[in-house]
Parts: C-alpha cells; structure tokens; sequence
C-alpha cells in the first residue's frame, strides 16, 4: 500500500508560479507511475500529466503542455508539479496518484487527498 500527502497549494495571482509536492509512504514509490490531476467545483476530474516510473517518459493534457512540468525524486520518495503562468481556471483541488499500470490513463491504484490551489485575477 502506498500513502500519498500532497503540499504547496495556495492562493497565487495570475501569471504566478507554485510547486506541489506529493509524498509517498513506503519503499515502493520507484515503482509505481504517478500522474496529477485536479478538480474546479462543479467539475469532473481532469487529468493533466504522468511520468513514468523511472522519470524518463513524461506527458501531459494540451491545457497545461509548457506551463507545468512533472518531476520526481525517486530517493526522496516524492513527486512534484510545478506551475507556471498560473490562470485563473487552473483554480482547482489537485491530486497525485500512482499507477501500476504501464498505461498513461491508468488504472491509478492510489490517491492523496488533495490540495486546493486558487488563482486570482
């Protein structure tokens, strides 16, 4: 079982940067794949980039392609996304999940619990 904690939201202006982090417990985070996805009230879940187990292989929706970047740290047993040029609508509660799954959409076995980011004008 893996436990994940993510951090780093807040309340940002548009055009600013944050870095969410998502910690994991246990000693098998190098193997799992991991993804970030988020949630704006009245909203669907919206997935919006993966990496890879090992952090060669990285993808991402068209909505955030060149403003965030997904990385992890595998001997920190930790990932991260990094946003850029913030928007208003990137306002949502986001979350890490990890995947055994080889397939970028998943199945994602495990979630954190979120962390709420809000971008104002």
């Amino acid at each position: 079982q893996v436990q994940l904690v993510e951090s780093g939201g807040g309340l940002v202006q548009a055009g600013g940067s944050l870095r969410l982090s998502c910690a994991a417990s246990g000693r098998t985070f190098s193997t799992y794949g991991m993804g970030w996805f988020r949630q704006a009230p009245g909203k669907e879940r919206e997935f919006l980039a993966t990496i890879s187990w090992s952090g060669s292989s990285t993808y991402y929706v068209d909505s955030v392609k060149g403003r965030f970047t997904i990385s992890r740290d595998n001997a920190k047993n930790t990932g991260y996304l990094q946003m850029n040029s913030l928007k208003t609508e990137d306002t949502a509660v986001y979350y890490c999940a990890v995947r055994k799954s080889l397939n970028w959409v998943g199945p994602y076995d495990y979630w954190g619990q979120g962390t709420q980011v809000t971008v104002s004008s």
